[in-house]
């Protein structure tokens, strides 16, 4: 387990222990309050890999697709306004983590029993003007 106090401009650090973090699973969850800053950190993430979409929160879309520079697919989703884990799996949430694209996710706790085993569990707290970024890769 890995912890990190970063200011927003200092994100890339992150992003990058996270990216590095992909050769060993392709699926990350992000965990916070409203406001921790998920949504800006999959940003960040997205612009480290090269994204050449506009990347924003796909909270009505569920999933947003995006392309690199290098035309590797990245998936993001956002779970907030699932009612139950039969729309996850019903939109065939299991074809997405078991491809191998990128899967960054925002409110994986909505979904909990259809995570796949492998993979990085990031939870973010609001601490001060910084967040606290605690990364565990959960086998």
């Amino acid at each position: 387990m890995t912890t990190i106090l970063a200011a927003e401009n200092e994100l890339e650090k992150v992003s990058q222990i996270l990216v590095e973090m992909t050769e060993k699973t392709n699926i990350i969850s992000f965990r916070g309050d409203l406001g921790a800053g998920k949504t800006t950190l999959i940003k960040n993430i997205c612009n480290f890999l090269g994204v050449k979409d506009e990347v924003t929160s796909p909270t009505f879309s569920i999933v947003n697709e995006y392309e690199t520079h290098n035309k590797k697919t990245i998936y993001h989703f956002d779970f907030y306004r699932l009612e139950s884990e039969e729309e996850a799996f019903d939109m065939g949430i299991e074809d997405y983590f078991y491809s191998t694209k990128l899967c960054l996710m925002e409110w994986p706790s909505k979904i909990e029993g259809l995570l796949p085993n492998d993979r990085i569990e990031v939870s973010i707290s609001i601490v001060g003007n910084k967040r606290e970024f605690t990364i565990n890769h959960v086998v």
